[in-house]
């Protein structure tokens, strides 16, 4: 099997690889089935390359390289989703021993064995687990079991997990300051009481440990040392002192109204997730799209982000660079839902980024990402359909009536204002433009030593799929069932009614999904350690969005029907189109349905940059779209839009 990055999207599996190509002299890489020495760094796009085989020099692509394949690593994947806690609190405790080397670009030997000094660890055992990290670039590289968590597989039963977090909340975090022996006795004993299994003194403490410092000083009494300790300067932003330290995530609706791609009638305006690296103010990523914010924006932000963005420029026909790929140190983000997912927070953790919340009332800390949505925002507000930013300022300015572009459009447009203006524009606050101070940042000058280029994923799909929604199920005789919708593959049948070893109990096996296109889930096979494509059972469903699924139920719900099986599901989608294609000339409501559903059958992702061929629409049975319903165009609802 290939991986997906390297394969036909529509291959029905893949390998996953979470490891990282290290762009760094002396390091080995692959580019077109050969290794190379890394000779020497040219810029943003090229290395020359020492052919291990011929000794020759030769200019390589970064975008071509790979990590060095390793034959006793192979398949020592596994999804997160099936990680105990136990391991997680080994790998957490070594990812916090080589947490200070990783955080500084420029540590070199004598920084290892100092840091192996103090912390009581053998040097060559420090310097395995942060070479294994920097390979990987993941904090499951640092886990002790590399086969697979089939075995010793534990996970606390919820109850237990959220005594623990009650008491560590009610009891440990107070005034009274208990200590965490006290408060390991007060879970044992809530759990008695309670009559719950009760968890090992250990996982108290490891839960513990979690508790974040500041969150441990400011709710055990000691607000003034926490606002010492991590409260910034007014006017700087702590940390973020090179390319990628710190990066900012928010969401804003954009003050444009966009028309449809068939009528090129308005439709609405559409929410832009943007991100920026606060130590040069580049863009490291952003997501567009007429869905409002949710876990799904986030996770394709992020992965824009982190992954090379050649073909994406490609695919908007932008003639510019984006030299921004790797991951980034720190997260900072408000307080929103759709950041505090908790598959988003583990996923964070396992690629080691640190995830840290905007403090309630304090707008300084979202300075940067909000000055920069103000800035789009001015730009946007020249454009033809501009909503502005007051509706005192769109007196007289009707912005349906001049609603021009589409949302294919506009994303040109918007790619190019990054790449072209914002970027290489002179920075106020930096006194030179953002790409300039990112090149500074990774490269260095005469004044400054560059933190080197950031290590590249190595599988774009990866990276993405692993901050998608993921599920736990057991496979049944007619496969595993997700929202009421039933997914089956003949690679399901070995694990059909397959029980645990060590609990007897039913397997549970981890699944994701794409909220844009729910028409197939993604089945990790804990033993081949692959993802599998497993598509509905009743083949006679359209491919459609999460979206659009709930909007059906909603619908059959508000007319009575509440045992909603996949036909009747079937037949509320394909009359909703159907009103939706008859209304879409006339409404605007229609209009932005049909619009919605198109950006979602693209399926286009930073991963998988360049859309399908075929349309999911295609997929509606003929005998079901006929004309005729019981329900009205009143009865479809744009939940969460804007308009």
């Amino acid at each position: 099997m290939n991986n997906f990055s390297n394969s036909d999207p529509l291959n029905e599996a893949f390998e996953p690889v979470r490891k990282s190509v290290v762009i760094n002299v002396g390091n080995y890489v692959e580019c077109r089935n050969q290794t190379y020495r890394i000779e020497q760094v040219l810029d943003f796009e090229s290395v020359i390359g020492v052919s291990v085989e011929t000794g020759r020099h030769q200019q390589l692509r970064i975008n071509e390289l790979r990590s060095i394949t390793d034959p006793e690593s192979k398949n020592s994947y596994v999804d997160l989703h099936e990680i105990a806690d136990t391991q997680w609190k080994i790998a957490e405790t070594r990812f916090a021993a080589i947490q200070p080397l990783i955080n500084n670009p420029f540590a070199g030997r004598k920084d290892v064995e100092a840091r192996a000094k103090e912390i009581d660890v053998n040097p060559a055992t420090l310097y395995r687990w942060l070479k294994r990290y920097r390979g990987y670039g993941s904090t499951s590289a640092l886990l002790p079991m590399q086969r697979g968590w089939s075995e010793g597989k534990s996970r606390l039963p919820t109850e237990t997990v959220e005594i623990i977090e009650n008491v560590i909340q009610d009891f440990y975090l107070t005034n009274q300051r208990a200590t965490p022996s006290q408060t390991v006795i007060e879970v044992l004993r809530v759990c008695n009481e309670k009559e719950i299994p009760a968890p090992s003194p250990s996982a108290i403490r490891y839960r513990i440990s979690r508790v974040a410092e500041k969150d441990q000083l400011r709710y055990r009494g000691y607000k003034e040392k926490a606002k010492n300790k991590f409260l910034p300067a007014a006017g700087s932003f702590p940390n973020a002192d090179y390319p990628l330290s710190v990066i900012q995530i928010d969401h804003t609706p954009a003050d444009i109204i966009l028309v449809d791609d068939i009528y090129r009638k308005p439709v609405g305006r559409p929410w832009i997730t943007l991100a920026i690296d606060v130590h040069s103010r580049m863009v490291t990523g952003y997501y567009l799209s007429f869905d409002p914010p949710s876990e799904t924006s986030v996770a394709m932000c992020v992965a824009h982000s982190v992954i090379p963005k050649d073909d994406w420029l490609l695919l908007h026909k932008v003639d510019a660079d984006w030299p921004v790929w790797g991951w980034m140190r720190t997260i900072h983000v408000d307080n929103g839902p759709d950041f505090r997912a908790g598959n988003f927070r583990q996923s964070c953790t396992n690629y080691g980024v640190n995830l840290e919340f905007r403090p309630v009332r304090q707008p300084r800390y979202g300075g940067h990402i909000e000055r920069l949505l103000g800035t789009f925002l001015r730009e946007i507000h020249l454009l033809p359909g501009t909503t502005h930013s007051s509706i005192k300022d769109r007196d007289g300015y009707d912005s349906e009536a001049h609603a021009v572009m589409t949302k294919t459009e506009f994303e040109e447009w918007l790619v190019k204002l990054i790449c072209k203006v914002y970027h290489q524009r002179k920075h106020s606050s930096l006194g030179m433009s953002p790409a300039k101070k990112w090149e500074i940042g990774i490269f260095g000058n005469s004044e400054i030593q560059g933190a080197g280029l950031p290590p590249k994923p190595n599988d774009g799909f990866t990276v993405q799929l692993d901050f998608l929604p993921a599920f736990s199920r057991t496979v049944q005789a007619f496969g595993v069932t997700i929202d009421g919708l039933r997914y089956y593959s003949e690679i399901l049948r070995p694990w059909i009614n397959a029980k645990d070893r060590d609990t007897n109990k039913k397997h549970e096996l981890t699944f994701r999904r794409d909220p844009r296109d729910i028409s197939h889930v993604w089945f990790f096979d804990p033993e081949i350690k692959s993802y599998f494509k497993i598509p509905f059972s009743n083949q006679a469903l359209p491919s459609l969005s999460l979206w659009e699924y709930n909007k059906a139920r909603e619908t059959m719900k508000q007319m009575g029907d509440s045992k909603a099986d996949e036909h009747r599901v079937l037949r509320a989608i394909t009359e909703l189109r159907s009103i939706v294609a008859q209304s879409e000339e006339k409404t605007k409501k229609a209009r932005r349905q049909a619009q919605r559903r198109r950006e979602h059958e693209r399926n286009i992702s930073p991963a998988k940059p360049f859309p399908a061929t075929t349309p999911m629409a295609s997929s509606i049975p003929a005998s079901m779209s006929e004309a005729g319903s019981d329900l009205t165009f009143d009865d479809i609802d744009d939940f969460g839009d804007i308009a």
